[in-house]
């Protein structure tokens, strides 16, 4: 079984789009979206929720007006000004809580629980090309690379038992901690940039992180026809760190009328730009090991 993650150094590079066509291409597969923070995969592929779980992560602090003597202790020690009071005595502000325990700790009346912070829910779905495993955190939330390591796990125990030969993952942008938590395991990466500035900046620590995780990195140029100079930078630099270039797909308002219409944009008629795409499928089918 082989895994390959797509990435972005930044969002808005085509990366989500790209990978609905990828899961439309592959055959024998589990989906997985790993942009557990702002997921949009969903959009595409209109997935039937057959499992839904609550996902718990971190602490939070929680005052019983049952066993409060309002001391106010508790507020005096807070570094984070978690804690006010009102007339009825004191109570914690959940999106100040950092979860240090602190309180908990300290209060002599023992008055603060400490339960497990409800940070979101993920999914196992089903849509027309095959099952997605998928989350949301709830806004403001943390721990969004605990989570997308589960939701690894999870793909992983579903492709065991279906027998899937292959884990496809829409990543977060950026190089933060969900994306590094989205390494583990992967066989395979594809960059999908733009030629501007900020475009090949991100593309370069994108590849940065990959070397440092041992993970091979191939590249996608989307919208190439729009800076000629910089596709030009971003290819010597592919060349130069022994990137494989798998395509360079000119501005096609073919995938904003796939997006409207909720499909991808290898299921409209076959057009050059899709055929671009199905070619760079198949130079990471090779590049992975997938093709016989």
């Amino acid at each position: 079984m082989r895994e390959i993650l797509i990435i972005s150094g930044k969002g808005g590079t085509g990366k989500t789009s790209l990978t609905g066509a990828f899961a439309h291409l592959a055959h024998n597969k589990i989906t997985c979206d790993l942009d557990v923070d702002a997921p949009d995969l969903h959009l595409l592929l209109h997935p039937k929720r057959e499992r839904e779980e609550d996902f718990y992560s971190g602490h939070e602090a929680v005052i019983d007006p049952e066993k409060c003597t309002n001391c106010g202790l508790c507020a005096s020690i807070c570094q984070y000004e978690a804690i006010r009071e009102h007339s009825q005595g004191f109570s914690v502000d959940s999106l100040r809580c950092e979860g240090c325990k602190v309180c908990v700790t300290f209060c002599p009346e023992e008055a603060i629980q400490f339960p497990e912070r409800h940070c979101g829910k993920w999914f196992l779905s089903t849509t027309r090309f095959g099952p997605l495993v998928h989350a949301q955190l709830f806004p403001g939330e943390e721990n969004s690379g605990k989570l997308v390591i589960l939701l690894k796990k999870q793909a992983r125990e579903l492709a065991a038992t279906s027998g899937a030969d292959l884990i496809l993952c829409d990543g977060a942008p950026g190089i933060g901690c969900p994306v590094i938590s989205s390494f583990s395991g992967a066989d395979l990466a594809i960059a999908v940039t733009e030629p501007t500035p900020s475009g090949r900046h991100d593309l370069e620590r994108v590849a940065d992180l990959c070397r440092h995780f041992q993970i091979s990195l191939a590249v996608i140029i989307n919208k190439f026809d729009l800076n000629p100079e910089e596709t030009a930078r971003i290819e010597a630099l592919c060349r130069e760190r022994g990137h494989p270039m798998l395509a360079r797909l000119p501005h096609d308002p073919l995938i904003t009328r796939a997006m409207i219409q909720g499909l991808v944009v290898t299921e409209l008629p076959d057009t050059d730009f899709s055929r671009k795409i199905k070619q760079a499928w198949a130079g990471i089918e090779e590049l992975a090991g997938l093709r016989h």
